[in-house]
């Protein structure tokens, strides 16, 4: 596996994008992310796309918007994500963040396991977001309601949490 940046590969993650969320949108706390327009890494094996990620650029920290692995259980997404948080220290930001719904359970517990810790409960914030992409299912897969946003942060600065820039 290999870890690009997403640029070369837009046509390619914008159509993978589109089977994945439905459209190359992503709506986050009511604000609408065109997911083709941000910067990212693929990971690729031979010519084939196994996972991407996207990222914002926030001042002291990065905000991963998207994270899509397509082989799980293969490293794929932990690559990513340990892509970015690289590139959020080599550019001297203190920590990343991310948004995720309260139904997503199993990514909850992937980036608790990686050092995330849980700072914010945005309470019916995908009720509001469905009003502007009524794609987004009442429910999940799980059974669980999907009514609210939960915001993480990985501070890399933190002893025992992350890299640091030093090390």
């Amino acid at each position: 596996m290999k870890l690009e940046p997403i640029d070369r590969w837009r046509s390619a993650t914008t159509k993978l994008f589109k089977e994945l969320w439905g459209s190359d949108d992503m709506v986050l706390s009511g604000v609408v992310y065109h997911l083709n327009e941000l910067p990212g890494f693929v990971a690729i094996d031979e010519q084939n796309i196994l996972g991407m990620i996207t990222y914002l650029d926030r001042g002291n920290t990065l905000e991963v918007i998207s994270l899509d692995s397509l082989r799980a259980n293969q490293g794929i997404g932990s690559a990513l994500l340990q892509k970015v948080e690289t590139t959020a220290v080599l550019s001297h930001k203190t920590g990343v963040e991310l948004i995720t719904t309260n139904d997503n359970l199993h990514a909850l517990g992937f980036y608790q396991r990686r050092g995330y810790r849980l700072t914010q409960l945005f309470p019916e914030a995908v009720d509001q977001s469905r009003k502007i992409k009524p794609q987004i299912p009442a429910v999940a897969d799980n059974g669980i309601p999907i009514r609210d946003e939960l915001r993480l942060l990985k501070n890399l600065l933190a002893r025992g949490e992350g890299m640091r820039a030093d090390e």
